[in-house]
């Protein structure tokens, strides 16, 4: 059998046993190439490349068993293999942190809040912060800033530490233990937040892969804006006078405008589209604490 061949039945499989996927992958196809790579401790880039390699019987074996896992757990592949990439970046990740798939990631690889940002911008608060990966990616594409890593989790602060570890930036990056913004040491000049923000009526229908992450990072009450409630309320105590605050808030527009009618803010474009990830001034939430 060759590798091309493995992966077509792999997904086939993965197909028929009705999986869900979007923890790194939008379908069967890219899953099981997924699957069948990092088994056999092949690049995970590169599946052209190896594509008509022979495949022995152990090797299919090891496949099919693995695949087998992610049929009857409905455990994320990322759990599996304990590696989510995100911009092309590796992270270790674990059962004890959602998998790390913000839209934040592809707007501080493409620039998109770059004009917000300047000189004056030195210190980074990445709340809610999970495996640490959008700390780590901070860091990485402004190498003068500092980042503070916080989330109320103490096991997945844990996973975060590995991975800032494992990118060799302990000494940028702080990992704070913290219910929201309650013991974190602003001021800061940017705040980056994918938090908690599943309504309670979409996190009754969400299927077994995303109810295997830990619940804590996902839902955000009856209309997903618990968190963000108090966020945007306590936010301007903890951001210089530029600063900005980038949210993610997923398929939760219309709630966040029903909560927040009067708040100025600036969409912006991701590959999931325009309404998932906004941009908001230090002063447009001092003007909503003021109107409040």
């Amino acid at each position: 059998m060759r590798l091309i061949e493995l992966v077509e039945a792999s997904a086939a499989r993965l197909d028929e046993a009705g999986v869900a996927f979007g923890h790194g992958t939008a379908n069967a196809f890219d899953e099981a190439a997924w699957l069948v790579l990092w088994q056999l401790g092949l690049p995970l880039d590169d599946l052209d490349g190896v594509a008509d390699m022979a495949v022995s019987p152990q090797q299919q074996d090891s496949v099919d068993e693995l695949v087998a896992e992610r049929i009857q757990t409905r455990k994320p592949a990322a759990y599996l293999t304990r590696e989510a990439w995100l911009q092309g970046v590796p992270f270790y990740v674990d059962e004890r942190a959602i998998v790390p798939r913000s839209l934040i990631a592809e707007l501080l690889a493409d620039g998109s809040i770059d004009a917000w940002l300047g000189e004056h911008t030195a210190r980074v608060l990445d709340l809610c912060t999970g495996n640490g990966s959008l700390a780590v990616l901070t860091a990485m594409t402004y190498p003068e800033v500092m980042v503070d890593a916080a989330d109320i989790s103490e096991p997945a602060l844990a996973v975060a530490r590995i991975n800032v570890d494992k990118h060799g930036l302990a000494d940028r990056i702080r990992v704070l233990h913290s219910d929201g913004l309650q013991s974190v040491q602003g001021p800061y000049d940017l705040i980056l937040c994918n938090p908690p923000y599943v309504n309670a009526q979409s996190m009754a229908q969400l299927p077994a892969e995303y109810l295997a992450e830990p619940g804590l990072a996902l839902a955000g009450g009856a209309d997903g804006m618990d968190f963000v409630r108090t966020l945007l309320r306590d936010a301007p105590a903890h951001m210089s006078e530029r600063a900005v605050l980038v949210l993610e808030i997923g398929n939760e527009r219309g709630h966040f405008e029903a909560a927040f009618p009067r708040l100025e803010v600036v969409w912006l474009e991701t590959s999931a589209g325009e309404d998932q990830v906004l941009l908001v001034t230090r002063d447009a939430l001092q003007g909503l604490s003021l109107r409040a």
